[in-house]
């Protein structure tokens, strides 16, 4: 199984929404820990990188694109 590879900057979708009602997030660090951003309202988190590959669905925007991807 080949993982998806996050970068900074990317913007994911995630399995559930965020109480502010966005489930977009941008990733602000990678490694063990993810460090996320809502795009909704800012609130920033860090989660285990076991969760974070677990919760989200897709990569909305690459890190450096202006469009997202449909």
């Amino acid at each position: 199984m080949e993982r998806i590879q996050y970068d900074v900057g990317d913007v994911v979708r995630m399995k559930k929404k965020h109480p502010c009602g966005s489930d977009l997030w941008k990733i602000t660090r990678t490694g063990m820990d993810f460090g996320m951003k809502c795009e909704g309202c800012g609130h920033a988190v860090m989660i285990p990188r076991v969760k974070f590959e677990r919760m989200a669905r897709a990569i909305v925007q690459k890190a450096g694109q202006d469009t997202p991807e449909p």
